[in-house]
């Protein structure tokens, strides 16, 4: 190289390195951002918090804590009750995290109203949508409360460490298609579907709730279905385990996201494993391996199958929703009425109380 394209590269190369020290800064500022909105301290219990509409909440017990947010046992504050006796649940995060997209949800798309309305008019007896009954803020914290909506499912699976029958996971599969419908009319998709955000009335075992609407996304305001955009959010948002590969490439989830994401649950309650959940994988590889099975349910469904035939009621649900166009209405309808076969043909219904006995895991070889 000449003197003249020997300085010349050597200019590149430093614009090179000072762009990759910017991107690093970035980076950097936005992982304290984030470990900022994580930072959820517990506020003492016993403390009376006033929502919107002046109501008095006081903070019974801790029930549990998440890196987002805490889940408290609440009654009105002119009551005097320990927390078996408390009919409310308050969950509590950072005033700009995601409980503030959580609020937004259910003001417009989760009045009780609606919900009412619904039920009415498909003519069901039960819906998993919970009702915000008061939302407000305390100090540096948002709150939003609901009535009590009984345990979550990711405590029954770590109280028995395994998996759900067949038949439970069918059971809950069509509870939480039911309430997919309804949010999907509403134009939103849930977006972090997992059995932390599903909760099970611990008093009749046959109302499930889906819950947890941080990462609701309106993915078709005003009736006109956003374009597929790679980038246009953050990428990886949720579970890494359960979103949807659109999820993963930062677009905007949709009808199929949540679908997609209700098939990697049911079999992940079904056996206990997925292909992704036992490595210790990027959040692209784990994306790349989901990708890799949309088009072959077979070789999802057959590490876990070998000595026995497969769901054929899930196999069935994966090959609809893996098929699914970014902006395609789902035929719930179809959906519903293939696991509603099964369900039946394995003697159970929806009437039933939920068999959530967790059984332990076979070893398939």
């Amino acid at each position: 190289l000449s003197p003249s394209c020997s300085s010349f590269q050597n200019g590149l190369n430093i614009i090179s390195a000072f762009n990759s020290l910017i991107e690093y800064v970035v980076a950097m500022q936005c992982i304290v951002v984030v470990l900022r909105v994580c930072a959820v301290e517990p506020v003492p219990e016993g403390t009376v918090v006033c929502d919107q509409s002046s109501k008095k909440w006081k903070l019974v017990e801790l029930l549990w804590q998440t890196e987002l947010d805490l889940t408290y046992a609440v009654c009105q504050a002119n009551q005097h009750a320990d927390s078996n006796d408390c009919k409310y649940m308050l969950r509590l995060g950072a005033k700009e995290g995601h409980l503030f997209n959580e609020q937004n949800f259910h003001l417009r798309a989760a009045k009780t109203d609606a919900v009412e309305k619904w039920l009415k008019l498909h003519k069901l007896d039960f819906l998993g949508i919970p009702s915000c009954v008061g939302f407000g803020l305390h100090e540096a914290y948002r709150f939003l409360v609901f009535p009590s909506m009984g345990q979550t499912l990711q405590t029954v699976m770590d109280e028995g460490n395994d998996f759900l029958s067949e038949k439970a996971v069918l059971q809950l599969a069509l509870r939480l298609l039911d309430a997919l419908e309804f949010i999907h009319e509403k134009e939103y998709a849930h977006a972090d579907i997992h059995a932390g955000n599903i909760y099970i009335n611990t008093n009749s075992h046959t109302e499930v709730f889906l819950s947890g609407f941080g990462h609701a996304f309106r993915f078709c305001p005003g009736g006109k279905h956003v374009e597929y955009r790679q980038g246009s959010r953050t990428a990886h948002q949720g579970n890494i385990n359960f979103i949807s590969v659109d999820s993963h490439k930062g677009a905007g989830p949709s009808r199929r996201s949540d679908l997609q994401s209700l098939g990697y649950c049911m079999l992940y309650w079904m056996t206990g494993s997925l292909p992704w959940s036992q490595l210790s994988q990027t959040s692209s590889a784990i994306a790349a391996e989901k990708e890799r099975y949309i088009s072959d349910i077979t070789g999802l469904l057959s590490g876990y199958y070998k000595q026995k035939k497969a769901s054929g009621a899930l196999q069935k649900y994966l090959s609809n929703v893996m098929s699914l166009q970014y902006t395609e209405k789902p035929d719930y309808t179809l959906l519903k009425a293939g696991l509603h076969e099964s369900l039946q043909k394995m003697g159970g219904s929806l009437n039933e109380s939920l068999n959530l006995q967790v059984t332990h895991i076979p070893i398939f070889t």
